[in-house]
Formats: structure tokens, C-alpha cells, sequence
């Protein structure tokens, strides 16, 4: 069994402004069977994002499977709000990054 990444599997991966004090991100997928195969491997889940993140489960606003549009998003609340001094991201759109490289084991790869 080995891996393959998330961008691999991923159409698109993404972050954006959820207004001013939260951002939020979009995992898409094309294929139906990608989707569930990172769905099924539990490796994105609310307590991997914390960990991922470095940030407490308090900071998670929400974590959504949502079938219909094989897209996995969650949303996190900010630091310090959007604009604010010290802030480096007022559109949130650089934040995605770290999900790129999740390793998602596969059984046939």
C-alpha cells in the first residue's frame, strides 16, 4: 500500500476570506472515488487540521464532508482579524499550503 498526495487527488485546494475574522478552505474533487478515498482515510478530519494548523479545536468554526459537490471544507477562525496590524493574509487565500502535501494512503497505487 502507498500514498499518493492531496493535490494528486484534489482538483481543487483552496483558502479564502470567510469574512473578517474567519477563513475558510475547499477541497474539490473531480472524481467521485478520489473523494471518498480521502474521505474514507480519516486523514483530513477536524483533529488532523488542528494539528496540521497548530492551532486548538476551538479555532475550527466548522468541518463539512459534503457529498454532493465531493468537497471536503472547513472553515477556522483568525488570530487577529482580517486587516488587522501583524495580519499577512486580509484575503486568507494563502493559507491552503500546508494541505497540499497530506500523504493519503491508497491501495493500489
Amino acid at each position: 500500500m502507498g500514498t499518493k498526495k492531496l493535490h494528486e487527488l484534489a482538483k481543487t485546494i483552496r483558502s479564502k476570506n470567510a469574512g473578517v475574522d474567519k477563513i475558510t478552505f475547499d477541497i474539490i474533487f473531480k472524481k467521485k472515488e478520489n473523494y471518498y478515498l480521502v474521505k474514507k482515510s480519516k486523514v483530513l478530519t477536524k483533529e488532523s487540521i488542528a494539528k496540521l494548523y497548530n492551532i486548538p479545536m476551538e479555532r475550527i468554526a466548522d468541518f463539512v464532508e459534503f457529498e454532493p459537490a465531493l468537497a471536503i471544507k472547513f472553515t477556522i477562525y483568525r488570530s487577529k482579524p482580517s486587516g488587522s496590524e501583524g495580519e499577512g493574509d486580509i484575503y486568507g487565500c494563502q493559507q491552503y499550503a500546508p494541505l497540499l502535501d497530506l500523504e493519503i494512503p491508497q491501495a493500489n497505487v
